[in-house]
């Protein structure tokens, strides 16, 4: 064989030279044999022998040695460390240029050979994008839908190429959408449903895409399989059941996309989705979920799904979670709860369904990401109900939870969420039985240590909850907020020029809200605020400029 091949090389560089394409074909015969006998010694000798740099030339002759010579680079470039060689003998071009030929077998070889040349490597595919291969091989897929090999082969190629970001531009400006969905509806196999799945979803992630394929009657497609695989429970079938649903939520994502799908809260799609919250199938309650949540992107959405009574199904799917629960289920129907309640004729309704009382339920989980939509939901649900803030902040074992949570240091977005809630409760109940529930359990010190985020939103929502404890039961609070060192904090807030108008504003009202406290009265005098307030006279904004001379004039009164 070593003999043979030896021979065979040196023929085809002597032959390849004069262009005798009898002996040519037979060579390439022979090493088609080599490689098949032993890929990795045949392709260091093709190496070492130098034939790669003939290649090109072989190829654009585009004859019946054509498929052999691109079949020969394909088997050669599955070796790791013949694919630079092989780019170095500037096969890809040429490589590429036989993408527009009509004959389907070397169509195959060079869509093997592109594809085994460019394995794994993000720029060598990059280089195929520029070389506008994706329009080319999106007609092949259009032309050749007869051919299994070959579209299998444009499917493999489309799956590499739509991970790079560069790609999605150019799969959008082809009709990629229609034909795959028309290659998906002629699929019976299992495995073939699964390639275009794998292309379907990369690309999904693009809006303008989702349209396309939304357009081109994938959700039908998808809708179908879920229907056919629902009660199955054959491995393949759960899987694919997974993946059509998954991907279901994923063309929510899109605003366009998903507006469509709504139709006003009309649309066939939109009800089937529906249905899938009550099924006994965790993946379909869970996609069920996820796309209620993403319906609930704009207010119109949001006030038409609560008026047709989709609360009680996520309230009723939530029950179905509390013991031993799925907890991506959990989280999921509270993302579409939280997302609800942010209208605010949708809050009242809201709460009179019961919302708060089965949220509530999951206060004992130990999952952070159940943990942070919980009390996202409360804090939308209680924005501007005073009657639920103050049945809210008068539950002892919510706010010891809440507590314990503002220390959650490994879990920021719980600790920030936590401390959030604790603030509104406070602040859209101005109760004075809601501040003592949260003085008694502790939450004073957090709500000084909230003043300090870096995130000013949450500054400016501490200092109000602060001011109306102080308003509210100075007394009560007083020894909380000398152990917090809140005074200090203050002075800080106000004498960093980093600090917004609105916290400056607030802090200074707080100051004059705690003067009626003699420690804290002290510290203030001690802190020399009289100096720094009387500097903020001529600060720029005008509303903060009249509270240093209205808090000047109380720190005067009372020094």
């Amino acid at each position: 064989m070593a003999d043979n091949l030896s021979e065979a090389l040196k023929t085809l560089k002597l032959s390849s030279a004069d262009g005798a394409s009898d002996s040519v074909e037979g060579c390439l015969d022979c090493l088609l044999k080599a490689l098949a006998h032993n890929n990795v010694e045949t392709s260091e000798k093709i190496q070492e022998m130098g034939v790669l740099a003939m290649m090109p030339a072989l190829l654009s002759a585009q004859n019946s040695c054509t498929p052999k010579v691109a079949n020969i680079i394909a088997e050669v470039a599955k070796n790791e460390f013949m694919r630079s060689p092989c780019v170095e003998a500037g096969l890809i071009p040429p490589l590429v240029q036989l993408l527009n030929c009509k004959d389907q077998e070397i169509l195959l070889q060079t869509g093997r050979a592109l594809g085994n040349i460019c394995y794994d490597s993000h720029s060598l595919q990059a280089q195929l994008i520029s070389m506008g291969v994706i329009p080319t091989l999106v007609r092949l897929l259009g032309v050749h839908s007869q051919n299994t090999a070959l579209t299998e082969m444009c499917l493999i190629a489309f799956g590499n190429l739509a991970e790079l970001e560069s790609s999605k531009e150019q799969f959008a400006s082809t009709n990629i959408a229609e034909e795959l969905v028309r290659l998906f509806r002629k699929q019976v196999e299992h495995e073939k449903k699964e390639m275009i799945f794998e292309v379907l979803a990369p690309l999904a992630e693009n809006d303008v895409i989702k349209l396309q394929l939304v357009d081109a009657g994938l959700v039908e497609c998808l809708l179908e399989v879920v229907a056919q695989t629902v009660d199955s429970d054959r491995e393949e079938d759960v899987a694919q059941l997974k993946t059509a649903s998954d991907l279901m939520v994923l063309l929510l994502l899109g605003d366009e996309s998903m507006q469509k799908l709504f139709e006003g809260g009309k649309g066939s799609v939109f009800q089937r989705v529906l249905s899938w919250v009550p099924s006994n199938n965790h993946q379909l309650q869970l996609a069920g979920a996820l796309a209620i949540a993403n319906f609930a992107r704009n207010d119109g959405n949001c006030i038409h799904m609560v008026d047709t009574g989709i609360v009680q199904k996520l309230l009723e799917l939530l029950d179905r979670h509390v013991e031993e629960g799925n907890v991506t289920v959990q989280h999921a129907a509270l993302s579409a709860l939280r997302n609800l309640a942010i209208p605010v004729v949708n809050k009242s309704k809201m709460l009179l369904a019961g919302v708060s009382d089965v949220v509530l339920k999951f206060l004992k989980s130990e999952m952070p990401p159940v943990q942070f939509k919980l009390l996202g939901t409360l804090r939308m649900l209680i924005d501007t109900q005073a009657d639920a803030a103050e049945q809210l902040g008068t539950n002892t074992k919510l706010v010891e939870r809440l507590v314990e949570w503002c220390e959650a240091k490994d879990h920021a977005g719980v600790m920030g969420e936590s401390n959030r809630l604790l603030s509104a409760l406070i602040r859209h109940s101005k109760s004075k039985d809601v501040v003592r529930t949260v003085i008694q359990g502790g939450g004073v010190k957090h709500l000084v240590t909230m003043a300090t985020s870096e995130h000013m939103i949450m500054q400016n929502e501490a200092l109000v909850a602060l001011g109306l404890i102080a308003a509210l039961d100075l007394d009560c609070a007083e020894k909380d907020f000398v152990g917090a060192n809140l005074v200090q904090v203050l002075h800080k807030l106000l004498t960093d020029e980093h600090s917004a108008p609105e916290i400056k504003y607030n802090s200074m009202i707080l100051i004059c809200s705690i003067m009626g406290s003699e420690p804290l009265h002290k510290e203030v005098q001690s802190l020399a605020f009289i100096d720094v307030v009387s500097n903020l006279r001529s600060h720029e904004n005008k509303t903060v400029a009249h509270q240093a001379s209205l808090t000047e004039q109380r720190l005067t009164a009372q020094s």
